[in-house]
Order: C-alpha cells, then sequence, then structure tokens
C-alpha cells in the first residue's frame, strides 16, 4: 500500500465550542496528518437553523492548541471575504500554529449562507469568475504581507468543474479537493492532468485530496490510492466519532 496522508474534518454545526476543542485534541493525539472545517453559517444537515459556528475563528484556535496536524478551512467561500483580508486572515493564523495552515478556497454555492449574510448569490459562471479574478490577488498579497507567511501557506482548491475548476488548479493550487466515490474521482484526475498539460504544469506538483463523509469509505482505501488520492479527509459531525479514522490511521501506519 502506497504511503498516504490521513485528515479528519469536523463540521462546526449542532455542537458546542468545548466539544469541537475535545475533537480537534483527540484528532491530534491520534496522530492525523491534517484537521480541517468549514466555511458557513448555517448546518449543511439537521436542523437548519440549529448550532454553528465560523470556520476561521475556529482554525485560529485549533492553531493554539495543537501542534502537529497542518490545518485548514474545506473550503473557504471565496465570496465571504475580500481577497486581501483572507490572505491576511490565512497568514496570521499560519503564524498562530507555526506555519502549519493550508488556503484551502473554492467558489461557493450554499445559497442560505448568501442570502443570510447580505452577499450576492448571482450564478455559478459568476463565483467561477469571481474566484479565477481573486487567486491572483491572494497570491500577490501573500507576498507583500509583511512579516510573510512562516511556513509554505499551500492554496488548495476545492471542485471539480472540467472546464474552469480544474484549470484554476492546474494554474494556481498545490493541492486539489474533491469527492468520491474512487470512480468520480478517477475521472475528474484525469480532467486535471490534462488541464496540467495545456498550462505546462507538472501534475505531480499537485496534492491529491479527497473528502468523504460516509464512514464506509474507510474501507475502500486502496481504491482511493489507485486513483490517485494521497490525502483521505473524513468528515465527522457531533458527537465526532473518530473511531474510523483510527482505522484509516492504522492503514495509513502499516
Amino acid at each position: 500500500m502506497a504511503r498516504f496522508k490521513v485528515g479528519v474534518q469536523l463540521h462546526p454545526q449542532h455542537t458546542s465550542i468545548d466539544d469541537m476543542r475535545e475533537a480537534w485534541r483527540e484528532a491530534e493525539a491520534l496522530g492525523v496528518d491534517s484537521i480541517w472545517t468549514w466555511d458557513h453559517f448555517f448546518p449543511l444537515y439537521g436542523d437548519a437553523d440549529g448550532a454553528h459556528f465560523e470556520g476561521w475563528s475556529l482554525l485560529a484556535a485549533m492553531a493554539v492548541e495543537t501542534e502537529r496536524a497542518q490545518l485548514g478551512v474545506l473550503v473557504t467561500c471565496n465570496s465571504y471575504r475580500n481577497p486581501e483580508l483572507l490572505a491576511d486572515i490565512a497568514r496570521t493564523v499560519d503564524h498562530l500554529s507555526g506555519g502549519r495552515v493550508i488556503l484551502g478556497i473554492g467558489a461557493g454555492w450554499f445559497e442560505k449562507d448568501y442570502q443570510e449574510y447580505g452577499y450576492e448569490f448571482g450564478t455559478a459562471p459568476g463565483r467561477l469568475r469571481a474566484l479565477e479574478a481573486a487567486l491572483p490577488r491572494i497570491e500577490q498579497r501573500l507576498r507583500k504581507l509583511n512579516p510573510p507567511p512562516i511556513g509554505p501557506l499551500p492554496i488548495l482548491i476545492g471542485g471539480s468543474g472540467e472546464k474552469v475548476t480544474l484549470r484554476l488548479v492546474a494554474q494556481h493550487a498545490a493541492a486539489w479537493n474533491t469527492f468520491g466515490p474512487p470512480e468520480h474521482y478517477a475521472a475528474k484526475s484525469r480532467v486535471l492532468e490534462q488541464r496540467c498539460a495545456e498550462v505546462g504544469r507538472d501534475p505531480a506538483e499537485i496534492e491529491r485530496t479527497v473528502a468523504f463523509n460516509d464512514a464506509g469509505e474507510v474501507d475502500r482505501v486502496d481504491a482511493y490510492l489507485e486513483v490517485g488520492a494521497q490525502h483521505l479527509i473524513l468528515g465527522r459531525g457531533h458527537p465526532f466519532d473518530l473511531a474510523p479514522v483510527r482505522t484509516l490511521l492504522d492503514a495509513r501506519d502499516r
């Protein structure tokens, strides 16, 4: 079995800060390679008006309470923050973490967030155009910030749109995330390789991450590795049962 990384995404909904804190401390103690949250303002499942917390604030807390795992928001919605501000937030949390932050970003999709917080939802093509415009601004601001990030602060782009998103991955990203099942992942990965060829990028430079929320997918590690996934990220909601994460870690360490 090829070497791979294991991550856990802790869903910041229907929970408390104390329970979130206990979960990220447990994940760090287990030895995960990465810990993530998400960038929404309302729950994505269950009670639509249930308890929910903001992602980058949580990441800052994780940064000072963990020491080893990489940290990220899977993924930040480009629409919710000015690109320069996002770069500055990510740089600041990177310092808090000692250089462990991954800047995950995507075009955005959850309409309720937009409506309730006063952002223009627009259209999917419009949100992708906004992401394309934002990425160079983020990169430029990261180069200008004083002090600069401590770590590499790689940009991860989430999504699987073949015409635009995967082209942006080829042009800008150090990592790419999308979802399973393995057959879907394989098809999108092939398209990404085509987009890399079109822009003259070595696809080996892009870390391939895959996210899934079904604990049953843990049994398909080999299938994901066979189609090129290098970093497997399991989503967990409250009450944050990390037993399936332990199973992934056991497979990683064998």
